[in-house]
C-alpha cells in the first residue's frame, strides 16, 4: 500500500490525507467540489481545515477516476447518506479490486445497512477495513497523538492498513469485530446531539454522565443485536468516541445539540453550516434499525423525535425522565 486514494475531501478526509502522507504514502483526494480541489492545488488549504496547511505532496481532483485509477488503496470518507452513490459511481469507473478502508460513521436511512453492507453491495470485489475512533479531523491534521480502531474480519488486510498508516502520533489498533466499530461509530452521534440538548439546557454534568452512561448501553445493545462484540464497544471505537464526542464544542453533534437546547431552531442551526452533521439523518436510521431488531434505546428515540419529528424539547425530557425505573444492565 503506496499509494493512496481519499474519496471525500472534507475536513476528516483532508485530515487522512494527511496521516497518509506522514507514513510516507503518496496520496490523492478526491473533492465532490472542483472549487475545494482547485484551493488544496493552489493554495494548499482546504476551507473546511482553513487554518492548516497542507504539504504540497498532497494533490487533490474533482475526478473521481482519476483519481482511483492506479490506487493501491482507497479510503472513503464520503458523509454516511451519501456513501452508496460514491461508491456506485467508483464501480462505474471499472471493478474496483483494490482495499478499501470506510471512514463514514453512519447507518444507511433507505436500507438501514452499515456502511461495510452498502460496500459489499456497490464494490463486491474490494477488500474492506473499518476505521473509527475518538478523533477531531483538525486535532489529527496537527498531528496531535490520537488513537483509533481499524477492524476487519480479514486480520492481514487490517494489518496490511495499519502499517501502511500508522505513526507514533497516528495509533491504529486492530480489532476482527468491523460491526462493533461501525455501529459505535453511529450511534454516538446520535447521543452526542443529546448530551449537547443538557448542556444548552443547563442541566449540569449529573446529567450528562448519566447520559453518556446509559446512551453506551444503548450502543452496546444494539451492537450485541447485529452480531457485534460487545468487548469492542468498550474500547476506542466505542465508549472512547462517545466520550469525545458528548463533551466538545468541537463536535458539530454536540454543538448542534447545545444550539438545539439553548432554543434555536433545527433549520437555523444547520442553514449555518457546511459541514454534515450526521447524528440528524443517523437518527432515524437507528431507530428504524432498533426497531426491526426489537432493541430498545430510548434516548436515540428521544433525539430521533426532536431532530426528526420537531417534537417539543422539554417535552420530550419529561417523558423521557418518566420512564419506569430498571436493572442497570
Amino acid at each position: 500500500m503506496e499509494r493512496f486514494a481519499v474519496i471525500g475531501a472534507g475536513a476528516w478526509g483532508t485530515a487522512l490525507a494527511m496521516v497518509a502522507h506522514r507514513a510516507g504514502r503518496s496520496v490523492i483526494l478526491q473533492a465532490h467540489e472542483p472549487d475545494i480541489a482547485a484551493a488544496i492545488n493552489t493554495d494548499h488549504r482546504n476551507p473546511y481545515l482553513a487554518d492548516i496547511d497542507l504539504d504540497p505532496a498532497i494533490e487533490a481532483t474533482a475526478d473521481l477516476g482519476a483519481a482511483i485509477n492506479g490506487a493501491d488503496a482507497i479510503i472513503l470518507v464520503a458523509p454516511s447518506q451519501f456513501l452508496r452513490p460514491v461508491t456506485k459511481a467508483m464501480a462505474g469507473q471499472g471493478n474496483v479490486t483494490a482495499p478499501v478502508l470506510i471512514c463514514a460513521k453512519g447507518i444507511e436511512n433507505e436500507t438501514c445497512k452499515l456502511m461495510t453492507e452498502v460496500v459489499a453491495e456497490t464494490l463486491p470485489g474490494a477488500p474492506q477495513a473499518v476505521l473509527s475512533g475518538p478523533t477531531f479531523a483538525a486535532e489529527v491534521a496537527r498531528d496531535i497523538p490520537s488513537a483509533v480502531t481499524l477492524a476487519s474480519e480479514d486480520a492481514e488486510l487490517a494489518d496490511q492498513f495499519i502499517q501502511a498508516l500508522g505513526t507514533p502520533h497516528f495509533r491504529p489498533y486492530r480489532s476482527g469485530d468491523p460491526i462493533g466499530a461501525e455501529v459505535g461509530g453511529a450511534v454516538k452521534n446520535v447521543l452526542a446531539i443529546a448530551c449537547g440538548i443538557v448542556q444548552g439546557k443547563g442541566m449540569g454534568d449529573n446529567t450528562r454522565a448519566a447520559l453518556i452512561t446509559r446512551g453506551l448501553a444503548e450502543v452496546v445493545r444494539l451492537g450485541l443485536a447485529k452480531g457485534a462484540q460487545a468487548e469492542t464497544l468498550m474500547g476506542l471505537c466505542g465508549i472512547g468516541d462517545l466520550t469525545l464526542t458528548c463533551n466538545a464544542m468541537q463536535s458539530r453533534n454536540f454543538s448542534l445539540g447545545v444550539a438545539l437546547g439553548s432554543g434555536r431552531p433545527l433549520a437555523d442551526i444547520l442553514g449555518e453550516r457546511k459541514a454534515v452533521t450526521e447524528g440528524v439523518f443517523s437518527a432515524r436510521a437507528v431507530i428504524e434499525l432498533a426497531g426491526r431488531l426489537g432493541v430498545d434505546m430510548p434516548i436515540c428515540t428521544a433525539v430521533n423525535a426532536i431532530v426528526n419529528h420537531g417534537r417539543d424539547i422539554d417535552k420530550v425530557i419529561e417523558s423521557l425522565l418518566a420512564r419506569p425505573f430498571t436493572k442497570e444492565i
